[in-house]
């Protein structure tokens, strides 16, 4: 009698190409060679009868049968994991791997402290940490999660509201002394900001301010605009460059320092939400669900 699911190292073959972009990373993680990565994954596609990924020289992508197993077969090792553990009376002791991607706003000033709190609980689970402003595909790109920021769009994914960012205006004191502290809205018009460019729109990022309970948001003008890292607006604000709206959990230490000052603190009252995505469809692995339920216990938390 063969044995039903012998070919499930051909699987793990699979999910490991797709996780590294390409049979080159995924040989270099499992010290073989690309070669017989391609046989394996032939050898399932065979099996299947289906396509599951498109070649090319470089990098290889998911068909969208590809995409479907990918998400089963996931779903399918994860249950294994978790019936090992329950085997071996583990339940506690959780091993995996969790893969997820994070802004740089969130991973340089809110995220460390809680992975350090995650390690020390579970330090058997690696943890695979992507810090991109790039709105990543979870599916398609093998994430079992990602933080990100704003209003989100109607993706299909769950998402949990990790807190509400306060937002507020900053200069250096160098900055303030040579064109001086405006003290209105329209003053600010006459000074030099820091705009960021908005990766998913590539329009700038208004400034939004609230006026005697009144929203408003204002479009900064500039000759220096700053993409990709909303960080950097923060580094030139810094330098004297001007002034820049970020995160009070961001600004608020130098702000102590006397590094940065506060501008228009009668216009603060606004915030913006960061969220931890997940695909609902997909069934978690206990290593994930505990990262999940460890950041979401973080709603308006205090750095």
């Amino acid at each position: 009698m063969s044995r039903k699911f012998d070919y499930l190292g051909d699987v793990e073959v699979f999910i490991a190409v797709v996780e590294h972009g390409s049979f080159t990373g995924a040989a270099v993680a499992l010290s073989t060679t690309p070669s017989v990565l391609s046989r394996a994954v032939t050898r399932l596609e065979v099996r299947l009868g289906r396509q599951l990924l498109q070649r090319t020289t470089r990098r290889v992508g998911l068909t969208e049968a590809g995409r479907v197993y990918l998400e089963q077969a996931r779903t399918a090792f994860s249950l294994l994991d978790d019936a090992e553990r329950v085997g071996r009376g583990q339940e506690g002791d959780l091993t995996g791997r969790v893969r997820m991607s994070v802004p740089t706003t969130y991973a340089h000033y809110r995220l460390p402290p809680l992975l350090a709190q995650y390690s020390q609980r579970f330090p058997r689970v690696q943890v695979e940490l992507n810090i991109t402003n790039r709105n990543v595909d979870l599916i398609a790109e093998g994430f079992d999660l990602a933080i990100r920021l704003g209003q989100l769009p109607d993706s299909g994914l769950v998402a949990r509201k990790l807190e509400e960012a306060a937002l507020l205006l900053v200069a250096s004191p160098d900055y303030l002394h040579r064109r001086g502290k405006p003290q209105t809205l329209e003053a600010l018009q006459h000074h030099q900001c820091l705009p960021f460019i908005m990766p998913r729109t590539g329009r700038i990022a208004p400034w939004v301010f609230r006026d005697e309970g009144r929203d408003i948001d204002w479009l900064p003008g500039s000759t220096i605009e700053i993409s990709d890292d909303v960080l950097g607006v923060v580094s030139l604000a810094e330098q004297g460059m001007g002034i820049c709206q970020s995160y009070e959990f961001i600004v608020r230490d130098r702000i102590q320092r006397g590094q940065l000052v506060e501008v228009l603190p009668q216009l603060r009252g606004r915030s913006r939400p960061f969220s931890v995505l997940f695909a609902p469809h997909r069934r978690q692995s206990a290593a994930t669900r505990a990262m999940i339920d460890l950041l979401s216990r973080q709603e308006g938390v205090e750095g």
